[in-house]
């Protein structure tokens, strides 16, 4: 130790909450928060259920949805991602890109009751497919190319009636270059696209297929979604995807991938988004349930810990409940 004792004393700004505050690098914004939603095509106007494994979080008819979204934007909600459940699966997704469908009756209400809430709709297949995967199967294959038409039309349904960005989550090649094309010839050029472009095959998303009735009836999605320990092939995806047109690139899962964030968000121009997806939120709300840990800390820290990797806008079942503590005044860390 020096005799003068010159040595850096970081605890200086640590003192209090005003001095941490004053030297404060990352910040967690309201408009920085997507909330997922599931939707269920149903008869009854009042359904509402739990969904087990991920507490807190609720399978809603566009009802319940629409009652939910107005106490939600009261303290703060900018953005919401919608998955649908529907009512009948086929091995050619039909409901998926159906008028009628329940994500395309969704955003048309939705946006008539709050046309300033940004509607982002999540395209893929593996919802509405009898088999559970994101593309047309046939002899037990997941074919890439035919796959690309179907897509783009759920793609365009979702635009035409209303959703203000699609975020295509199926992994097919190709895919964002062939519903820029379709979405641009009928005249939607100003519709952005929120890629998947970096979704991992990952053990993170069990809470979600029993959530939205998606786990695949045979194999695994291994042939189309990533394999955890490739980043270098996250760059290659990313360049694909923005090349083709993609707005915005998205990491999937977050937390486990928050290198895979820093390294989008440093090589590319474009806003990158994270999913703190269904697995993550059970972890916590399973701890938390038990008084292992703090609850509100640990959301806190965690979705800091994903804009400060370089996500400029976290998709995160959290999103709702961090909005209702930002708009009370509550303290943090």
């Amino acid at each position: 130790m020096r005799e003068d004792k010159g040595f850096f004393r970081g605890r200086r700004f640590r003192q209090t909450g005003f001095f941490r505050e004053l030297i404060k690098e990352t910040y967690l914004h309201p408009g920085d928060l997507v909330q997922p939603y599931f939707v269920v095509e149903t008869e009854e106007e009042d359904f509402i259920k739990e969904i087990p494994s991920m507490p807190g979080q609720y399978q809603l008819s566009i009802r319940n949805l629409i009652l939910r979204l107005k106490e939600a934007m009261e303290v703060g909600l900018k953005a919401i991602i919608l998955f649908g459940i529907p009512a009948t699966k086929d091995e050619m997704a039909s409901s998926a890109y159906d008028i009628d469908g329940i994500i395309q009756r969704t955003v048309r209400e939705v946006k008539e009751r709050f046309p300033e809430l940004i509607v982002i709709t999540d395209v893929c297949l593996c919802e509405y497919t009898s088999h559970g995967h994101c593309g047309i199967v046939k002899n037990g294959k997941v074919l890439n190319d035919p796959t690309l038409e179907l897509l783009a039309k759920t793609a365009l349904s979702h635009v035409e009636a209303g959703a203000d960005m699609v975020a295509p989550s199926d992994m097919m090649d190709g895919r964002i270059g062939y519903i820029r094309e379709v979405l641009d010839s009928n005249g939607f050029e100003d519709v952005p696209i929120m890629s998947y472009a970096v979704k991992y095959c990952s053990g993170f998303y069990g809470p979600f297929r029993e959530a939205a009735h998606s786990a695949p009836v045979f194999g695994d999605r291994r042939t189309y979604q990533m394999d955890p320990p490739n980043s270098r092939e996250a760059l290659r995806e990313a360049s694909a995807d923005i090349l083709e047109g993609a707005d915005v690139i998205m990491v999937k899962p977050a937390l486990a991938y928050l290198d895979i964030i820093h390294m989008i968000k440093g090589k590319f121009d474009v806003p990158v988004a994270a999913y703190q997806v269904s697995g993550e939120y059970s972890m916590i709300k399973a701890a938390a349930s038990r008084g292992w840990l703090d609850e509100d800390k640990i959301v806190y820290e965690t979705l800091i810990g994903i804009k400060r990797a370089g996500a400029d806008m976290i998709l995160s079942y959290f999103s709702v409940d961090v909005l209702r503590q930002m708009s009370s005044g509550k303290g943090w860390l």
